[in-house]
Order: C-alpha cells, then structure tokens, then sequence
C-alpha cells in the first residue's frame, strides 16, 4: 500500500522574487561587500584596507551567520530569518561580542580610523537592536543595509546614497516575505542610518 501525499503550492512570483532579493542581500553578504569597500576606502585605496574590511565583515557578519547555521544544525531554529523575536537575544550577544573582539584586535593593530569607527557604530547598532527587540521585532537586515550604505556615503562618497535602493528592495522582500511590518523595516532603516551616521560624522 502506498501513500500519497498532496504536492507543494509554487510560490507566488512575487514571492519568489522577494525571496531571492532576501537571500541575495542578506546581512553577512551586504556586510562582506560593504566592509571591504570600507576598508579600502579608510585605507586611501591602500590594499591593506581590504584586510581590515574582511577582518570587519567576518566579525559583524560571517561569525554570527555561522552561530546561526551552527543553531539550525542543532535543530534550534527553523531557518536564518529566526522570526520568533524571542530567540534572537542570543545572536546579539554572539554580533556584540564578536564585533567587540575585532575592534580590540583594530586597535591594536593600527586599523584606520574609520573602519574602526565604522565597526563601534554597528556595535552600538546591535544594542539599539537588542533593546528594541526585548519589547517589539524590528528588522535586522533592513537596520544592516541601511547601515552599510550610510557608512559607504560617508567614509567613501556621498553617491553611495544611491544604494539605498538596495535597502528598499530589501524592506520590500522582508514585508512581502512576512517575516516584518513595514513599521518594522522602517524603524530598523532608521536605526542603522542613525548610529552610522552619529559615530561617523560625529
């Protein structure tokens, strides 16, 4: 005897396309992009930029994406989005002190002012992230995209404002995905623009 189960739904096309939009912009692939152009660019174009921007990327971003894939494995979480605001704590923690540990290691190897500078603001990100995410869910991929293209504008050239599109594409994958409100990516935009710009223009 044998049995059958009722094939999947296809995902709507729109969905697909917010899902790809998603993947493609996650936080520790907008993190590695933008922290080396960081680097290079706090560096005055200077190759060793580039290893102060992996250096940063790999301590905001790859480390806490692999403490998530290492949970998933473990059968903590469902998938990286981990929509239940209640067991994102964790993961702030890991982002705090694994940014922490890379800015002491910067410190004390002479990095450029501002790819320092740029790793404290997403430090300081993290705890507005962390409070915020105690009482009300607020989007983290929406606060790092926004935070990424600020400090571009910034440590580079006021024209990567134009990237912002890209952080729009990602709030819209995020609402039409579920996973947020639009109040929700909206306060994490204002959030990452917010701390970025106060520790770099400040």
């Amino acid at each position: 005897m044998t049995t059958s189960t009722a094939p999947t739904a296809p995902e709507a096309p729109e969905n697909t396309t917010a899902r790809r939009v998603t993947d493609v912009l996650q936080p520790r692939n907008v993190l590695l992009a933008g922290m080396l152009g960081i680097g290079l660019a706090a560096a005055g174009g200077h190759w060793s930029g580039l290893l102060w921007g992996f250096l940063g990327a790999l301590c905001a971003g790859l480390i806490p994406a692999g403490y998530i894939e290492w949970q998933r494995g473990r059968g903590a979480w469902g998938d990286r989005h981990v929509v239940d605001r209640t067991k994102r704590a964790p993961i702030f923690f890991v982002i705090l002190g694994s940014i922490g540990a890379g800015s002491l290691v910067m410190v004390a190897g002479g990095a450029p002012r501002d790819i320092l500078v740029t790793m404290l603001a997403l430090w300081a990100m993290t705890i507005v992230l962390l409070a915020v995410n105690t009482v009300w869910k607020i989007s983290v991929d929406a606060a790092v995209a926004s935070a990424v293209v600020t400090q571009l504008a910034v440590v580079h050239h006021p024209a990567w404002l134009a990237a912002y599109a890209l952080t729009a594409a990602v709030c819209w994958s995020r609402v039409a995905l579920g996973y947020h409100t639009v109040g929700q990516v909206c306060a994490g935009t204002a959030a990452g623009m917010a701390t970025a710009a106060g520790f770099l223009i400040g």
